[in-house]
């Protein structure tokens, strides 16, 4: 019995060296590495939460034929928020006990309802949505991956002033935190840039026309309306916009980004003002490492759907990208460590350059945000969006 003991100790000895490292190597390294993915399929946000699911798929695939992570596969946990807050509690309950990490959701109201259970779980969570409340004040595990509400309001005030627009109109959807907190940063930033807003109107996101705020812009001096919403009212309002004959220029945000509002808008969409992710333009980029970064993912992309990635596809990506750097930095899927491995980020991804900090978890600033005009049916950057980010770009 003596002589099998040092057998013994060595074969405990190799078993812990193999298993309990953590994630580098042996038989433990061999389980996959499980992202939870919560994301809108049915419900009103359907059109966003399915385009998020194939780019987070398509980062899933090019990581894991590149060898996974840390000699690891990366394996997707799917689940259907259903557009509703209290479905993604139940989304993330029955998932949490089985991931490392969670990517999701885009609706701002279920991110927000999400929220801080991952927190409470300290659990590594990558947002999808832009609502400023996620990181406003910083909660530490939460990080989001859109520009924030309140860039792309301080980017279209930019725009205005350039433009030399000093008066405008601002409709927002008082039932979306996306929306209420776009709408909020502008009314404090507009003195900031000298605008001064004439028209302010909320409705509701099941409003279906639009006339009486119409006969309110053309009662006033308003020289552009600014228009956030998502999903069903951003088409809903365009068309009924470009039916009214209204004169002043329409003003959309980056929740219309995308061919699912392009197309059933149409030609009527040509001259309409929409903000993007600068990966959603990178076409009309310079060359560089942004460039090479958004086409990493879009030509793919379009490969595999027969259209360019739309907003929602270069936000799931990003954070995939995100994510996947940090587990790579931390050496691990510790949440503690990859957590800190996320404070620490500095990566071009399709939405921009983030930088992550333990006082920033948005990681992304205005500039990175850019301002087009539909031009045959393509969202095209205007003049001042195109100086504007090849000054970024190249100070990238």
């Amino acid at each position: 019995m003596r002589r099998l003991l040092p057998s013994l100790v060595c074969l405990v000895l190799a078993v812990a060296a193999c298993g309990g490292g953590g994630d580098g190597g042996g038989g433990g390294a061999q389980e996959p590495i499980k992202v939870g993915l919560i994301v809108s399929l049915t419900g009103n946000y359907t059109p966003l939460g399915s385009e998020d699911k194939k780019a987070v798929e398509l980062a899933v695939k090019q990581v894991n034929d590149q060898g996974g992570l840390l000699g690891r596969t990366v394996e997707l946990v799917t689940r259907d928020d259903k557009t509703a807050p209290d479905q993604g509690i139940v989304a993330y309950n029955q998932i949490k006990g089985e991931i490392d990490a969670l990517i999701g959701p885009v609706f701002s109201n279920s991110a927000l309802a999400v929220e801080p259970l991952a927190q409470r779980d300290k659990m590594p969570y990558l947002s999808l949505a832009p609502a400023q409340e996620q990181v406003e004040p910083i909660k530490s595990y939460i990080f989001v991956t859109p520009a924030l509400s309140s860039m792309y309001a301080e980017r279209y005030l930019q725009y205005i002033q350039a433009e030399g627009i000093k008066t405008i109109a601002v409709a927002w959807d008082s039932k979306s935190a996306y929306s209420v907190s776009g709408h909020e940063s502008m009314v404090a930033l507009a003195p900031k840039y000298g605008v001064r807003i004439a028209v302010d109107e909320a409705y509701e996101t099941t409003t279906s026309d639009f006339s009486p705020l119409f006969t309110h812009v053309r009662g006033s001096d308003a020289e552009a309306l600014v228009f956030w919403g998502s999903g069903a009212p951003g088409v809903t309002a365009a068309k009924q916009y470009a039916s009214a004959g209204l004169k002043t220029p329409l003003f959309l945000t980056a929740s219309q980004a995308s061919k699912l509002w392009l197309e059933p808008m149409g030609a009527a969409a040509e001259g309409m003002t929409v903000q993007s992710a600068i990966g959603v333009v990178g076409e009309h980029l310079p060359d560089g490492k942004q460039k090479q970064v958004i086409e990493q993912m879009a030509k793919p992309y379009e490969q595999a759907h027969g259209y360019p990635p739309p907003q929602f596809a270069q936000d799931g990506y990003s954070a995939c990208l995100l994510l996947f750097e940090a587990i790579r930095k931390a050496n691990s899927t510790d949440k503690a460590r990859v957590q800190k491995a996320l404070e620490s980020m500095d990566l071009v991804t399709p939405n921009g350059r983030f930088r992550y900090t333990a006082t920033d978890h948005s990681g992304l600033s205005p500039e990175y945000i850019s301002v087009n005009t539909v031009k045959g049916g393509e969202f095209v950057p205007t003049d001042w969006a195109k100086e504007q980010l090849a000054k970024t770009v190249g100070a990238g």
